[in-house]
């Protein structure tokens, strides 16, 4: 199972549009895909219209092996080969229990890995905070998408991202690799890009290098029409619009290997 991290650790930085678009892409092109809603902020959840009791099982239950690992898996109504392990604001809950682990940024990991033979991916929508659930949350990655948005924001949120991942490789606690960066929210009047975005995009391009660099998401409400309507940007006619994400599936693809029915 390739596990992948969507992280940035600013807010608004496009993390859980990137972690929806690219889980819905990948599991309509038949891969079982596991999404996992790892921000207490439980967008990822509320946007694919899961409504759970308040004693069912979310991540938070997972995490702790309070219940059976499968209980805490859900599949996504209407959705094919695609399931969540929701989030609630009492995931929270689980800080202090990671940290006191002794094993917290690999315990997710090791929770994972009786699911490697049943989900093909696995892509995990990151809490914008340097915390506990973070550091577990980068622990159980292979590789990391990092959005970030085309302003100093933006910059700044890419820059803190990449020096938390560094600290964690250098003690060994994640052997997740940057797969790409995605400019979110980029702001063009007609064809000219405003000067903040440009200037965030050639500094982002300097410090990862162009081959670690995906086109930019530009700001536009298509990707919220898609959202709040569940349906991709190529089912409401927008497939330009997809491109970033077209292109990570591409190199996902050459490392999945071409699903069964394809």
């Amino acid at each position: 199972m390739l596990t992948l991290a969507v992280a940035s650790l600013s807010g608004g930085q496009g993390k859980t549009t990137a972690t929806l678009f690219l889980g819905r892409k990948l599991a309509q092109l038949g891969y079982p895909t596991l999404l996992i809603d790892a921000d207490p902020q439980h967008n990822l959840t509320t946007y694919l219209g899961l409504e759970l009791k308040p004693n069912e099982p979310m991540l938070l239950e997972f995490i702790k092996q309070s219940v059976e690992l499968q209980e805490a898996i859900y599949p996504v109504t209407g959705e094919d080969n695609l399931f969540l392990i929701p989030a609630d604001d009492q995931l929270d809950g689980v800080v202090d229990y990671l940290a006191s682990s002794g094993v917290g940024a690999t315990l997710l990991k090791h929770r994972l890995e009786p699911l490697t033979s049943t989900f093909k991916v696995c892509v995990i929508d990151s809490p914008p905070q340097r915390s506990q659930i973070c550091l577990t949350v980068l622990g159980a990655a292979n590789s990391l998408i990092i959005p970030a948005e085309a302003s100093l924001k933006g910059y700044g949120s890419l820059v803190r991202t990449l020096d938390l991942l560094k600290s964690m490789q250098n003690v060994r606690a994640t052997q997740a690799q940057v797969l790409g960066v995605i400019p979110f929210r980029d702001r063009w009047i007609g064809n000219n890009q405003s000067t903040e975005s440009r200037l965030a995009v050639e500094a982002m391009t300097e410090e990862v290098g162009k081959n670690l660099m995906l086109p930019s998401i530009r700001e536009s409400e298509r990707y919220k029409q898609a959202i709040n309507r569940r349906q991709t940007l190529t089912d409401l006619g927008y497939s330009d619009l997809e491109y970033p994400f077209s292109l990570l599936i591409e190199s996902l693809v050459q490392q999945l290997g071409e699903p069964s029915h394809v």
